[in-house]
């Protein structure tokens, strides 16, 4: 019988190994930036023009922050588009247990 060498890993693991674990993780933070401030968005009736007034920024800067596949975005206009929205930015650096093992 045959033997599956992908039984045991991890989708981490998956991901480590095609390469493309920092994409993934980037794509889906962006992700979830871009679908909470569209939320708030629909929820409160504001246009890109008006959204982008608030945040300081030109409503192209404004589709930028929406678009998931765009992740460069700086930490001025994420903390503006946090308070906009009535949150606050935090973020943490943590040991990846499997590096601070090796």
């Amino acid at each position: 019988m045959k033997r599956n060498k992908n039984i045991g890993s991890n989708f981490e693991d998956f991901l480590k190994e095609e390469g493309i674990q920092e994409e993934v993780e980037v794509s889906a933070i962006k992700s979830i930036i871009a679908r909470c401030i569209k939320e708030h968005m629909k929820k409160n009736a504001i246009t890109q023009t008006d959204m982008a007034k608030k945040l300081k920024t030109s409503r192209s800067g404004l589709v930028r922050l929406l678009d998931p596949e765009n992740y460069s975005v700086t930490l001025l206009t994420l903390n503006r588009a946090a308070s906009v929205i009535g949150k606050k930015v935090n973020i943490n650096l943590v040991s990846d247990e499997k590096i601070s093992k090796q």
